[in-house]
């Protein structure tokens, strides 16, 4: 981990000298929030392959670019298309964004992803406000010797998603008058989608629903000391007795259906900090 330092410091200096403002928030727009980045103002993008040290995003729907401007009259970092495990990076690798996000001076990291719902009361379509996660991939980007200028060797993580938050995502979905859930995310590999066993072992350990990202980005923003915002946009449901087969281009258009409640959270998140 200790090469991390200047591979960070390297990424931040290229950065501020295209945009040299300090950010409040980062953002990860996952599937569902790609259109967010058109309403930035202000903006600066910058295509991943110009950044030191950043990896390219291969994702289907993904197209890999960090935007800088103001989104709701906050100064934010958005990475339009984020990195997977599956993609053939390391956890370290697909986290550096995040910790390139807390040295430019953001201190509130929103992340969302597209997942699988396996709580039976949950619908395609549906938000789930994540309340907690399962890290299941079989790896921690904390892993190594710890650079006491990124964060603590054993960060606590009874509470990695920001209490505060949840409320008030749970006030704005109520006051937009759509439903938003509270629950556990699982994260794992892929690229695979899980076999009917799997879902029921996952459902078993207490997750409601499974996707294959955001945990690593996660663990690495407690680290750095950031708060946490994180939303799940259920495109399928995976109900091991009445499981169908996947189709990526609907799971897609199911995410960017929910854009408008997906929106609707992120921009009354930034609103509530500034």
């Amino acid at each position: 981990m200790l090469e991390l330092y200047d591979q960070i410091q390297a990424a931040v200096a290229f950065i501020q000298s295209h945009w040299p403002i300090a950010p409040k928030a980062g953002v990860i727009l996952g599937t569902g929030l790609g259109n967010v980045a058109q309403e930035i103002e202000d903006a600066v993008a910058l295509d991943y392959e110009q950044i030191p040290h950043f990896p390219r995003s291969t994702a289907v729907s993904h197209r890999g670019r960090l935007v800088c401007g103001r989104l709701a009259g906050v100064p934010v970092l958005a990475m339009e298309g984020r990195f997977h495990q599956y993609e053939g990076y390391s956890l370290r690798q697909i986290t550096l964004p995040v910790r390139v996000m807390r040295f430019l001076g953001a201190d509130l990291l929103i992340v969302s992803q597209a997942v699988g719902g396996m709580n039976p009361y949950y619908r395609a379509g549906d938000v789930m406000i994540i309340d907690d996660h399962i890290n299941l991939m079989g790896d921690n980007p904390l892993i190594g010797v710890n650079d006491d200028r990124l964060g603590p060797r054993f960060p606590d993580m009874s509470a990695p998603y920001t209490p505060d938050l949840i409320d008030v995502g749970l006030e704005i979905a109520r006051r937009e008058n759509f439903v938003a859930h509270r629950g556990v995310t699982v994260a794992v590999t892929g690229p695979n989608l899980e076999t009917r066993a799997e879902y029921r072992f996952l459902r078993l350990i207490g997750a409601d629903v499974v996707g294959m990202s955001t945990v690593p980005e996660v663990l690495v923003a407690v680290h750095s000391g950031m708060r946490v915002f994180g939303l799940s946009v259920v495109t399928d449901m995976c109900l091991p007795d009445a499981l169908q087969s996947a189709n990526v281009e609907e799971i897609i258009a199911v995410a960017n259906a929910a854009q408008p409640k997906l929106h609707a959270l992120l921009i009354g998140i930034l609103k509530h900090i500034a």
